[in-house]
């Protein structure tokens, strides 16, 4: 069961999963990623209820899966559903959405993706802008998502980096 764009208020904590991509999505994979998820959430199911959930592509690089757990909570085996069509999805384009050691932010408007180690040597030697944004994929509910997904980095997870 899909959650309406127009139910999705910002008072609703709905809990969410971010799948971040290596590279930004071509036309077709994007697309074609749509499909999937739009036909794999309206069955997604726990213990034979649905679920009430949706998905966005935010900056044409990361998957956002949310679900409305105050309505019925995603089991340990609707997690598992969900991560092998992401794994399907992810074997098909190599996207890398299971690959956590990377670091995405933006510059000069653009979104860049590094390997975590690249990133850090990056920062530590000035390479990097101080004036840049950096994601962070550890935000787990939509609340936090929408005020904590992308911060400048001295207010990032990045800022304690020396």
């Amino acid at each position: 069961m899909k959650i309406e764009e127009s139910n999705i208020v910002e008072t609703s904590d709905y809990r969410i999963i971010i799948y971040p991509a290596s590279r930004p999505f071509t036309t077709r994979e994007a697309k074609t990623i749509t499909e999937k998820l739009f036909d794999f959430l309206a069955t997604w199911a726990a213990h034979g209820k649905a679920l009430s959930s949706s998905f966005k592509i935010e900056k044409n690089q990361f998957i956002i899966i949310c679900v409305d757990e105050e309505k019925e909570m995603a089991s340990g085996c609707s997690i598992d559903a969900l991560g092998k069509v992401m794994r399907e999805i992810d074997e098909e384009y190599q996207l890398g959405l299971f690959d956590r050691m990377k670091a995405s932010y933006v510059e000069n408007g653009e979104v860049k993706t590094l390997k975590l180690q690249d990133f850090k040597a990056k920062l530590r030697n000035g390479e990097l802008s101080k004036d840049i944004e950096v994601f962070d994929f550890s935000k787990n509910t939509y609340l936090d998502f929408l005020s904590h997904f992308l911060l400048p980095l001295d207010k990032s997870w990045a800022a304690s980096i020396k």
